[in-house]
């Protein structure tokens, strides 16, 4: 799942360090793909509140992300959505399951938008009160040898709002472009961007009447 869907499941909370601990596995990934961090390996030097609800938050999403892609919903939906792109992704360097996946968890986040299940400005709400020492001490177990290259990251991240943007249905595109181009020169021409943006759009129509089926079944996971 993505930001906001990770969110959901803690948007209830008010705890800033653990909302920033859900989404801590995808952020770090965006602001270097060389980082890689197992925290459960160091689960005895998390002491006191905010390392103890960063870790949570870490935990949290990587259980979640387990109960979403071995869910019914999202293989029926990625594979239903890889079929509708596939036609007019042959040429393209992006394997066609990529897309679907992403798309799917992009539609998610912008249809709670839609929806007004949450809010955008909540979230980074929630990442303008952290905890930045106890967030440097987290990344230093585990080895990161720049937190402060995390949190400058982290800064810009907050600081551009671009998840408020998920609410167009066509800016999907845009999102999913920019997370190809990191892995590809140039992912898609105009061609595609064209025609996966009306496949989105189309399929967000039906998508909107059965989404909350997934994070209802997740819900119940973790309660």
């Amino acid at each position: 799942m993505n930001f906001l869907s990770h969110f959901y499941f803690d948007r209830n909370t008010e705890n800033h360090n653990q909302v920033l601990g859900i989404v801590l596995p995808d952020l770090l990934k965006n602001a270097n793909k060389t980082w890689t961090i197992h925290p459960e390996k160091n689960e005895e030097e998390y002491t006191g509140l905010n390392l103890i609800s960063l870790y949570t938050g870490w935990k949290r999403h990587i259980l979640v992300d387990k109960y979403f892609h071995c869910s019914i919903f999202f293989l029926e939906h990625s594979r239903t959505i890889r079929t509708e792109i596939f036609p007019f992704l042959v040429n393209s360097p992006v394997k066609p399951f990529f897309v679907a996946h992403i798309a799917l968890e992009l539609m998610l986040d912008s249809l709670l938008l839609k929806e007004n299940l949450i809010t955008a400005s909540r979230f980074y709400w929630h990442l303008e009160q952290i905890n930045k020492t106890a967030l440097s001490n987290f990344l230093e177990i585990n080895k990161i040898d720049d937190p402060e290259r995390f949190i400058r990251f982290l800064n810009k991240f907050i600081a551009s709002g671009y998840l408020e943007s998920y609410r167009d249905a066509n800016q999907i595109v845009n999102a999913i472009n920019g997370i190809c181009t990191r892995l590809w020169i140039k992912p898609f021409d105009e061609e595609q961007k064209i025609r996966l943006t009306k496949v989105i759009v189309n399929y967000m129509i039906d998508l909107r009447k059965e989404f909350m089926i997934i994070f209802d079944e997740i819900e119940k996971k973790l309660s």
